[in-house]
């Protein structure tokens, strides 16, 4: 049998009967397949999207350096030359100004395949030929990456890994206090590939057995598939200031568990002295939380008690730390489960990501498996990865990150391969115009998104579907072998036979390859992954066998984990990696890096923009993940576009905020602010706050000039959220911090250019 993997799922490669086409379906004992894989084939097909042969852009073979890059048209060339081009470029830029000056940025989820991973490709090459500037951290959850080693003493890798396994939660826990909820979106995907959604499984064992559930966000669709469970619906940004009044109540009515801390944690004194309000003359009491988050004190007094009294999870969603100063959500959840004292029970204490992808809190074996070396990069240099703008608008400009003062690099070429930041970044119109300023920049991908029309060398890639690869994902049960599920389409190849051609340009062929072909790096994997797995007890099959039958299933974990049992049953003997060995609630660390907006303890910032004092007619931008796609994958998709309004991004509304303005159901709407301005289709709903709007992201960029003014045509929220960091301690995204104003649009809907190729001559 023949099968193949993505982010959001495994299928079967099949034959329809009726119409004689390639078919894929989710594979066996997947309890609940992703919606977003009924696009895959559609959009892997789409003639109107796909790059069918490498393209170089006009103004640059002309000498332009940048200066139409947002708006020119392309050459197509063979890849001789383009290979010629791209080598001859990297060449100049490091002999003229050095390694330093290339960025291999390249983020992004390309393919969920262990080999044809683009990025280790492309970094694989960069390094043998002298090194580049890479980024650090995630979009995903980079506030959580630089805080939770000083918090925690584990990496948030591992942390993810050590989270209390669901089963557990389904068993013991009393009440799963969900902070940003436990979306059934986000609970789609996984990186690395997936072959089993389980979350909305677990979730339903758990509330039948009698498990009360609160969905602590904007949104009631946050929590996935459990009817039963009560939404608290909070003001955005202020999950800080309800975890601080709660840890207040539970203080002032001697509800904590006072040993539990003492054993356990460190710096109490100083947290709990600013929950009295000692250090700035504030108690954060209920009274205090209940203005800034729009709810009653006595509800957060009566919430308070409950805890107290229940066998409690606290889990905060990844959402809530992409947000500005996202770092103290995650610092005051786990504080806050702390005062509670469950953290290493069984299903009680602190969870960070619940269903934020599908397999946290799976109780799968955590085998390390093997996958390509990048090799070693010359080039020590980083960014923080949101601060992509900055580093092309500021070289030599200053930033604090974690503890150090640095300075971003000048670069001269940007290399991107398998990404699209014009999808990711915040801001894009402010990125759009930071995008003109390196010298080069070089795109490998299959589809014409935002990024590589801005491109000035594009490289077309074959998708996930057109080549061999294997699915090993440390989480997940099942090893896969990727068969192709349909021939390359034009001239793409994949990114490991692209890099090798201007690897041999280069002169570093040899160590590039190994004197592997493609197929010998998947058997070279494989006999690696056998090793490992015999080192854990399990036998895998051969190579052919492997190939030949397409699926290796391995047993979940027997012993489900506890997230910091081990150190709670002696913490004397297995102590936290953090400067006390202890839980911090108080870190020296980050107190001596003297950050107003992250100091040593959890505190109240307000966010830049804020509903708190926003102006009458401002709504907060909710811009999470898309149920019909991943990210801006698949848009082109037969399921992402079924979706969408006049072909425009549905956006949710409450109906009176709509009616207020005179929206209605189905109409095309105007959000906009000091950054931008984009076109939706309203779509009303009363599962959302009356002072909220959601846009999903990934719509691709679609920037026009209608009656002079600048204007996203398609719904992409990216054109109106906040671009700086979180704060100086991670500089992470915060995509989550962002006021609107929405009104109707009245006039013509301009056509969308993102559904046609760009113009592409003939050439050389």
């Amino acid at each position: 049998m023949r099968y193949t993997a993505a982010h959001w799922g495994a299928y079967t490669i099949g034959t329809d009967t009726e119409d004689g086409n390639t078919e894929l379906r989710p594979v066996a004992g997947d309890p609940a397949p992703s919606r977003i894989g009924r696009g895959w084939m559609s959009a892997a097909r789409d003639p109107k999207s796909r790059i069918l042969e490498p393209a170089v852009r006009k103004g640059w073979l002309d000498g332009d350096r940048g200066a139409a890059r947002n708006a020119d048209s392309f050459v197509a060339v063979g890849w001789d030359r383009a290979v010629e081009l791209v080598a001859g470029e990297l060449d100049r830029v490091r002999g003229a100004h050095g390694n330093g000056a290339i960025f291999g940025g390249s983020y992004g989820w390309a393919s969920a395949g262990r080999f044809h991973h683009a990025q280790s490709q492309l970094r694989r090459l960069l390094n043998l030929a002298g090194g580049c500037v890479t980024s650090r951290d995630t979009y995903s959850h980079a506030a959580a990456e630089v805080l939770l080693p000083h918090i925690t003493g584990m990496t948030n890798r591992a942390f993810q890994d050590q989270m209390t396994s669901w089963p557990l939660v389904a068993e013991h826990c009393e009440l799963l206090v969900a902070f940003g909820g436990i979306s059934e979106r986000t609970a789609q995907i996984t990186s690395s590939g997936t072959s089993r959604h389980e979350v909305t499984g677990w979730l339903d064992t758990a509330a039948r057995r009698g498990m009360a559930v609160i969905n602590v966000s904007p949104q009631r669709s946050d929590m996935a598939a459990t009817p039963s469970a009560e939404w608290l619906s909070i003001r955005p940004g202020t999950d800080t200031a309800l975890m601080l009044a709660l840890c207040h109540e539970l203080l002032i009515g001697k509800l904590h568990d006072q040993a539990f801390v003492d054993r356990y944690t460190s710096g109490w004194d100083s947290f709990r002295d600013y929950l009295l309000g000692g250090t700035d003359g504030q108690p954060k009491s209920a009274d205090w939380a209940a203005s800034l988050c729009a709810m009653a004190a006595d509800d957060i007094r009566a919430l308070a008690a409950r805890l107290s009294q229940k066998k409690t999870m606290i889990a905060v969603n990844w959402g809530l730390q992409r947000a500005h100063h996202g770092e103290q959500p995650l610092w005051a959840g786990l504080a806050l489960a702390a005062m509670l004292g469950g953290i290493g029970r069984p299903g009680e204490g602190f969870a960070f990501g619940y269903g934020s992808t599908t397999p946290v809190g799976r109780p799968s074996r955590l085998i390390g498996w093997p996958s390509v070396l990048q090799g070693s990069n010359p080039v020590s240099d980083f960014i923080p990865v949101a601060r992509i703008a900055d580093m092309l608008l500021e070289p030599g400009g200053a930033y604090d990150y974690d503890g150090a003062k640095r300075t971003y690099p000048d670069i001269r070429l940007v290399w991107w391969a398998g990404g699209n930041p014009f999808h990711h970044h915040q801001d894009l119109n402010r990125l759009e115009e930071a995008w003109t300023r390196p010298e080069t920049v070089i795109v490998n991908d299959h589809a014409w998104t935002a990024t590589a029309r801005r491109a000035d060398i594009v490289l077309p890639a074959t998708t996930a579907l057109e080549r061999h690869d294997i699915m090993i994902n440390r989480r997940d049960p099942s090893l896969i072998y990727m068969s192709p599920a349909m021939d390359p389409m034009g001239a793409a190849l994949d990114d490991h036979e692209i890099l090798r051609r201007i690897a041999a340009r280069l002169g570093v062929e040899p160590a590039f390859t190994e004197g592997r072909s493609t197929k010998d790096w998947l058997r070279h994997l494989w006999d690696r992954s056998r090793q490992v797995a015999a080192e854990w007890g399990h036998e895998l099959p051969d190579f052919e066998t492997f190939c030949e039958v397409g699926r290796f299933d391995l047993p979940d974990d027997d012993a489900p984990r506890i997230q910091f049992g081990e150190f709670v049953a002696d913490p004397d003997k297995m102590p936290l990696a953090t400067d006390s060995g202890r839980i911090t609630l108080f870190n020296p660390t980050i107190a001596a890096m003297k950050l107003d907006d992250c100091p040593g303890h959890p505190v109240w910032r307000q966010p830049a923009e804020s509903l708190i004092d926003a102006d009458d007619d401002e709504l907060h931008l909710i811009s999470g993940q898309p149920a019909t796609r991943l990210h801006g994958q698949l848009d082109r998709g037969a399921e992402a576009q079924a979706d969408k309004i006049d072909g425009r991004e549905p956006c949710v509304m409450h109906p009176e905020t709509a009616a207020r303005r005179g929206i209605a159901d189905g109409d095309i709407v105007r959000l906009f602010n000091g950054r931008g301005a984009c076109l939706a289709g309203a779509r009303l709903s009363t599962d959302i706050r009356r002072d909220c709007v959601a846009l999903a992201t990934g719509a691709w960029f679609d920037p026009q000039t209608i009656d002079g003014q600048r204007l996203e045509v398609h719904g992409n929220p990216n054109v109106l959220t906040l671009d700086r960091g979180a704060s100086g301690l991670s500089q992470g995204n915060i995509a989550h911090t962002a006021l609107v104003r929405v009104e109707k649009w009245d006039k013509p809907l301009p056509p969308l250019s993102v559904d046609r190729l760009p113009t592409i001559a003939s050439g050389g």
